[in-house]
Parts: C-alpha cells; structure tokens; sequence
C-alpha cells in the first residue's frame, strides 16, 4: 500500500538512493568539522603538521564535493510528486494532466492557506479587542437602545451667535493673528487667518467644524475675481502647499465632536507655531533648510519644527 502511494510520479529506486546519499554527505561534513577540530595535532614537525593538516582538510572537502554532485544528479531522477493535501474530494483535481491550462487545484490551495491566514490573524485582532474591557457589550447596548430615545447631534446646529463668540475669544488669545469671520453662503462660516506677515490661512468651517483649509503666502492674493475668499487655489509656492497638506493631517488628529470648540481653540495654537516658519531650525538635523524648504512641520504636541523627512 505504502508503495503504491509513492509510486505516482516518484522514481522509488532513485529515491532510496537518493537517501543513503544525504547520509554520505552529512557523513563527510562531519568529516570536515572533525578535521578543522582536530587542527594540527600528531605530527612531528610543524611543516609536517601543516603539510598533514592541508591534506586532510582537501581530502574531506572533495568528499563533500563529490558527495553534493551525487545527491543533485539523484535529486533531478527521484520526480515530483503529486501534492496531496487533506482537501477531500478536491485532491482529484490535481491529476488533471493539464495543469498548466487549468490550475485550478494550485489556485484553490492558495485560497485555502490564504483563509487560514486570514482566521489566525482576525483570532489575534480579536484578542486584541477583548483585552480593551469594554462595559457594554453589543446585547447591552441593543437592549438600552430600544429604553433610551436617540440622541440628536446637537453640537452639529450650534447658533451662529455662539460660533462667533468662539472665534472672537480665539481672535483676542493671539496677537500675532487677526482672524476675519464671514458667511457668504448662509450660516456655514469662512475665516481668513492672517499670521503676522508670514502666510494667510482660509479655513472653511461647517458650524464649528473645519472642513477645509487653504495656506497662501502674505502677498499672495486669496480673493476671486468678484471679491469673494478663494476656497479651490493652491498657493504658488511649495512651501505653503506643504503646510497646507499638513493643515489637512492637523484637522484629522484634532477630533473632539463632542467639543468642537475645543478642537478650532487647539488647531489655532498649532497653526499659530507658524509665526516662526521661516526662523526656526529643525529639532532634528539642526538646519534651516532642506531640498530648498525650511521645517514646515509642527508636532501636536510639542509644537517644534521639523523638516518633512525628519519628523519620521
């Protein structure tokens, strides 16, 4: 039984030898480490010992060398075989003897290797997540949900009277900065943030969310052609593109829904860290500039400037 479960596609005399051939082989690397342990022991003289030492040494590596052709010739006689994997009824798909055309076994072991993966790593993710300790569970949260009505997103209809107020209290915090406010569109306010003589800043807001942020240079003009801030214009400068890009990745890291006010209040403080953008150094390397730009990133936290490869 056991013969003829080898039989397909297998060459079982070459497979025999093939056997005693990786013997032969780990017989004369054996051979070798014992040569280079025993050193220059048992000899007379030194020119004997090292004459004795070479010789043996040679001697063992032809043996491996011979040994090595020996297996790869067999290697090449004994076949593949077929793959047999417990995958029921499917493992008949792999006598097809055109497997070139259709592969279509090799394909679904891919797919089931790839599933497993998939399992053993969602069971790690869900390790992870149970080791957080939440208090509701998803039954809980069904059940309070049916006894508690739903609660509005009020702080997305704030008055315009209180987002005022906000951006005013903002305006007299930072000298430095003079902070327009006006609604062209209806309720949804457009501030235009002039930071000392360095660079202007359009931020589109939804309530007293941020969508949208534009940086341009002092001199450079933000207006359209009928008098209105320009929403869609980059700036003409790479410097300022660069903040701009930054600006966008400060709006996702200052999320707070729940105090909104608290959110435009610390975006302000990181954009005022750029009154210094053409004065500060790089916390890291040191230097003004690099590839031409000055450090136009601002960590959140700390506010200090880096260089856009520095800060990785």
């Amino acid at each position: 039984m056991a013969e003829g479960a080898l039989s397909p596609g297998v060459n079982l005399e070459a497979f025999a030898q093939a056997i005693a051939a990786i013997q032969a082989l780990r017989s004369s690397v054996t051979r070798v480490f014992d040569c280079l342990k025993d050193g220059l022991r048992n000899r007379d003289t030194l020119e004997g010992r090292e004459k004795g030492f070479v010789a043996a040494f040679q001697e063992s590596l032809h043996s491996v060398s011979r040994d090595l052709g020996e297996l790869e010739r067999l290697s090449n006689l004994v076949g593949k075989p077929s793959e047999n994997h417990p995958l029921h009824n499917s493992g008949l798909l792999s006598l097809d003897p055109v497997q070139d055309k259709t592969p279509l076994y090799s394909q679904l072991l891919q797919a089931y290797k790839w599933s497993n993966k998939l399992q053993y790593h969602a069971g790690l993710a869900s390790g992870l997540l149970n080791q957080q300790s939440l208090k509701r569970s998803a039954n809980q949260m069904g059940v309070s949900a049916k006894r508690r009505p739903k609660a509005q997103p009020t702080t997305l209809v704030l008055p315009p009277q209180y987002v005022d107020d906000v951006i005013s209290r903002i305006d007299r915090m930072f000298p430095e900065m003079s902070i327009q406010l006006s609604r062209p569109n209806g309720t949804s306010a457009m501030l235009l943030v002039t930071l000392g003589k360095v660079l202007k800043v359009i931020v589109v807001m939804r309530s007293l969310f941020i969508d949208r942020t534009i940086v341009k240079g002092y001199h450079e003009n933000v207006y359209t052609e009928d008098g209105k801030l320009d929403i869609w214009s980059k700036s003409n400068y790479q410097v300022f593109q660069k903040v701009t890009d930054h600006a966008t990745t400060a709006l996702l890291h200052y999320q707070l829904p729940q105090m909104p006010d608290v959110v435009v209040r610390s975006f302000m403080t990181w954009l005022r860290s750029y009154i210094k953008l053409f004065q500060a150094p790089c916390q890291r390397c040191g230097k003004f500039l690099q590839d031409g730009l000055p450090p136009t990133w601002r960590d959140f936290r700390t506010l200090e400037a880096f260089h856009d490869t520095c800060r990785q």
